[in-house]
């Protein structure tokens, strides 16, 4: 599953893990990735998408009527 977010694009970060002697090495900070349906009452169906936990809050909040749409204008297809 890719770790990006279709509302907001939230994606993995990348930086160092800095150690007790201070070696550096590479990692990364994935964000909270969810999947998730949600019922599209216009559409009488269901729809899945990968969300970050804030775009599921922002969905709580707008209504997933208007995220959709929102999600569409970007151009991905649901």
């Amino acid at each position: 599953m890719s770790r990006v977010c279709q509302l907001l694009g939230t994606k993995p970060s990348f930086g160092k893990s800095v150690s007790h002697s201070h070696r550096r090495t590479n990692r990364r900070w994935n964000p909270n990735i969810q999947r998730k349906r949600y019922y599209l009452p216009s559409e009488r169906r269901w729809v899945r998408l990968t969300l970050s936990t804030r775009a599921i809050k922002t969905i709580d909040r707008d209504g997933i009527e208007s995220v959709v749409a929102r999600i569409r204008a970007q151009g991905h297809r649901i």
